[in-house]
């Protein structure tokens, strides 16, 4: 998360430069949010929502608003960010599974039924399931 001070323009000026920042030095799917605090404190807003939405629409970050004064909003930041990475990983996880490893094998399992040796034989000794 890159949170600014709503109420001060220059938190929000020096954005460009942390993302930067981020962006050089962290793994490339990293989930970021633009997140503008203090907006229980409308009246002395510095950096108007539409400035900053543009500028996370052209970064491609999620944005909100929050109050951490009034826990507005707080959770919800969280709750994205989370789900987004969430997201990412569930990807990754599907995406191994059609990778094969150096043998040709699957490198994850596929949901395919797996068949241990001696099973048959065993079911039928038993007699079922419930023997």
């Amino acid at each position: 998360m890159l949170v600014y001070d709503m109420t001060k323009r220059q938190s929000f000026d020096n954005m460009a430069r942390w993302l930067e920042e981020l962006r050089v030095h962290a793994d490339q799917n990293l989930v970021i949010m633009l997140v503008g605090n203090k907006c229980d404190l409308g009246s002395l807003r510095a950096v108007p929502t539409e400035d900053a939405q543009e500028f996370a629409q052209r970064e491609n970050l999620f944005f909100m608003e929050t109050s951490a004064l009034e826990s507005t909003n707080v959770e919800t930041a969280f709750f994205t960010v989370l789900t987004e990475i969430y997201r990412i990983i569930s990807k990754k996880t599907l995406t191994a599974n059609d990778e094969l490893d150096p043998n040709g094998n699957a490198a994850l399992l596929k949901g395919t039924r797996i068949i241990v040796p001696n099973q048959e034989m065993q079911k039928d000794s038993r007699g079922g399931c419930c023997a």
